[in-house]
């Protein structure tokens, strides 16, 4: 069995993503990783670089950034990236600049990739997500934050990333997938409130024009990551690859889970389905469970 994995960068250091870690994390599974190093303002490109592994595959690539609506970029680079995995490839793993596999799950991402090679039913692979928010000790339960999301799929040139790379089509269809025991820990809303707010603003560039974002995101120097409507404290351990990330934590989030903020009663309601009977109403679903 052969492994590509692929992702996208761009200004990693300037907003502070762990794409280090989020690549060293799935190396061990892979037979080559592809990293498409956008034209950045800082030294992405001499950071991925620096990772000490001949697996690293690295292309130069330019964005563009007049595909700013609905975050078609993120897709167009994703694609440039996954086009570049090896032909002979049987999956690809994804994995984005801010998510990181713990160490844990390689065992069993391994089991089902084998387990399901020769099904070709199977074009993808779905994981559970884990969310932090603020700071390494509380992760996201709320409806604000989705499930699950494929990070394997075949390589097979009729896939593409779709819409904002969030998710994968084949010749415009949802993927028929597998759900695999094993969670993608998403630390995207994790990092100093500087550079977070710096993050944000950035961010919704890519789906909105100035006017929007001038108007819709505060203009401050830190983000306020008190305006969350619900939070759990994270009992896990996180992966061996983020301690030292984690150590050098400089900020401080504190919370109480038992606060509720949510803007209605329908919006208790659904939190209060979702954790009695872990069902959330409505929820879209990127992909086809067979």
């Amino acid at each position: 069995m052969k492994v590509s994995g692929f992702t996208i960068v761009r200004n990693a250091l300037k907003y502070d993503y762990p794409i280090v870690e989020a690549i060293t994390s799935i190396l061990p599974v892979c037979d080559e990783l592809v990293v498409a190093v956008g034209k950045s303002e800082d030294d992405t490109l001499q950071l991925i670089r620096s990772i000490a592994s001949d697996k690293i595959k690295i292309i130069e690539t330019v964005w563009d950034d007049s595909l700013r609506q609905g975050g078609k970029v993120l897709a167009d680079e994703t694609n440039k990236a996954f086009n570049a995995c090896a032909a002979d490839s049987d999956w690809c793993f994804y994995i984005q600049g801010d998510e990181v596999i713990h160490q844990q799950y390689l065992k069993p991402i391994t089991e089902a990739m084998l387990q399901w090679k020769d099904d070709k039913r199977v074009e993808g692979l779905l994981f559970d997500y884990t969310h932090f928010y603020g700071s390494y000790d509380f992760i996201g339960d709320s409806r604000a934050w989705y499930t699950n999301e494929i990070r394997i799929v075949r390589r097979d040139p009729r896939i593409s990333s779709f819409k904002d790379a969030q998710g994968f089509r084949l010749a415009g269809r949802k993927l028929n997938v597998k759900r695999i025991p094993a969670s993608v820990y998403h630390y995207g809303w994790v990092k100093p409130p500087e550079f977070q707010q710096a993050k944000q603003e950035s961010f919704h560039k890519m789906w909105h024009n100035d006017e929007w974002v001038k108007k819709n995101i505060p203009q401050t120097a830190k983000f306020d990551y008190s305006q969350i409507d619900s939070l759990e404290r994270f009992e896990g351990t996180h992966p061996k690859v983020m301690l030292e990330r984690i150590g050098n934590k400089n900020w401080e989030f504190a919370f109480d889970p038992s606060r509720k903020k949510f803007g209605s009663i329908k919006a208790r309601f659904l939190y209060f389905i979702q954790q009695k009977f872990g069902w959330k109403i409505g929820e879209y679903k990127n992909y086809t469970c067979i």
